[in-house]
């Protein structure tokens, strides 16, 4: 082209940028969907704070090599016991929502056994809530909203 100038990139900067942007936008989501996680009568808030905090671990995954190493270890490994706890308690979420479709399609005979399976996992849903609760106080996720800050910050100077 006739009077362009040759621009030269810098590529480290552009996926440094990208990083500093994908990893806020997925921070937001995870507390943005925070609220209400253990109510156990809206089970889809679990699913959407998991599903947010599975793509924020995949994008520190994906962009570690722009992350100072020790700041983004310590983020990462944050970010991978909730995205467990969450999981932990979503499995039985699903398991307990199968089973509940499956029961009225069982036999007669078979309710009674799919009802007793169901309130074990009532149980054990009740266990992960429970477990999930700490991830969950205003405290701890505020200290993992500063983290993430200061993580995203390194890279934007």
């Amino acid at each position: 082209m006739a009077g362009a100038r040759k621009v030269k990139l810098d590529c480290q900067g552009l996926f440094s940028q990208a990083a500093a942007r994908v990893v806020k936008v997925r921070s937001k989501e995870v507390f943005a969907h925070s609220e209400g996680v253990l109510d156990l009568g809206e089970v889809e808030r679990v699913h959407d704070m998991r599903v947010a905090t599975r793509r924020l671990r995949a994008a520190l995954e994906i962009f570690e090599p722009c992350f100072p190493r020790k700041r983004h270890r310590k983020a990462l490994k944050k970010v991978k016991a909730l995205a467990d706890a969450l999981g932990e308690r979503r499995d039985a979420d699903v398991e307990i929502a199968m089973l509940e479709d499956l029961l009225d399609e069982a036999a007669e005979a078979d309710r009674g056994a799919v009802r007793d399976l169901i309130e074990a996992l009532r149980a054990r849903q009740a266990e992960a809530n429970e477990a999930l609760a700490p991830y969950l106080a205003r405290k701890r996720l505020k200290k993992l909203r500063r983290r993430l800050k200061k993580l995203v910050k390194k890279v934007e100077r």
